[in-house]
């Protein structure tokens, strides 16, 4: 299925790499690309001694939708030169409360461009946007680094395969990035591999039948844990976007990212693409 809608979350500051991921990607494949900002409402904390002050409260959400209505008018902009079809939206969200609102503006569309947590800007609670639109949006997540991407047609990919239901989520929604490739990697890490089996054949063939040309790559008994092996590979390769699932487990108070998964959208450096 052709690629036809895109919502991004817009940074509240910066040079907007995901926006501009986003809008190059619609570009390219003549799609929507809503650019949705989110005012961080603020919270009274619980356990306050007294009733925070009305003109506080009032401040600080002037401040939050202040914020975001500037990062909407900056994706806007950057929408304008673009020249691709477009719309923008505030969302309002209580600041470390549910996200719900959120992500009814993210279940209708084809893919959710949000950018890598910056460590020298950080946002409230990017970390748990991305994990709650990766798990509870039922949407592909593509994370686009916080240093920013040249261009958003990747050339050199490279698929995670671990012949799981999130890394064949992923590759599905992925195929219409993969048709532009020029080279693509099925990459299988394995402690333990069987002479006799071929790992990755069969998603290998699957895409083949796409009239994609694939190359099978596969790591035995890596020195390092499944994340560094992953990204040591994409620094030696020059890969330029990584397919793969994502996992986490059941939440209580919180979710809980797989090692493996946080430890990759920690230090990732290139656009990461997510199913789960």
């Amino acid at each position: 299925m052709a690629l036809k809608d895109i919502v991004t979350i817009v940074d509240l500051s910066g040079s907007q790499p995901a926006a501009k991921y986003a809008i190059d990607l619609a570009a390219n494949n003549d799609a929507h690309v809503t650019g949705l900002a989110v005012a961080f409402e603020p919270v009274v904390p619980a356990f306050a001694a007294a009733p925070m002050p009305v003109d506080y409260l009032q401040a600080a959400h002037e401040q939050a939708v202040g914020a975001a209505r500037d990062a909407q008018k900056s994706f806007d902009e950057l929408a304008r030169v673009a020249a691709v079809k477009t719309e923008s939206r505030v969302a309002d969200v209580l600041t470390g409360g549910p996200l719900e609102g959120l992500l009814q503006h993210c279940r209708t569309t084809d893919l959710v461009v949000i950018g890598q947590e910056n460590p020298d800007a950080l946002e409230p609670m990017r970390e748990l946007l991305i994990e709650t639109v990766l798990f509870e949006s039922g949407v592909p997540v593509l994370i686009v680094p916080y240093i920013g991407v040249a261009q958003s047609e990747a050339k050199n990919v490279v698929i995670g395969w671990d012949g799981s239901s999130t890394a064949t989520r992923a590759i599905h929604a992925a195929l219409p990035m993969l048709d532009k490739a020029e080279k693509i990697t099925v990459l299988v890490v394995e402690k333990n591999v069987n002479e006799d089996s071929q790992p990755g054949a069969e998603i290998a063939t699957y895409l083949a039948r796409h009239d994609l040309d694939v190359t099978i790559d596969v790591i035995t008994n890596p020195q390092t844990g499944i994340a560094d092996t992953l990204l040591n590979y994409v620094s030696d390769n020059g890969n330029d976007l990584v397919v793969m699932g994502g996992y986490g487990h059941s939440r209580m108070r919180e979710f809980l990212f797989g090692g493996a998964t946080r430890e990759i959208l920690k230090a990732m450096t290139v656009p990461v693409l997510m199913a789960h």
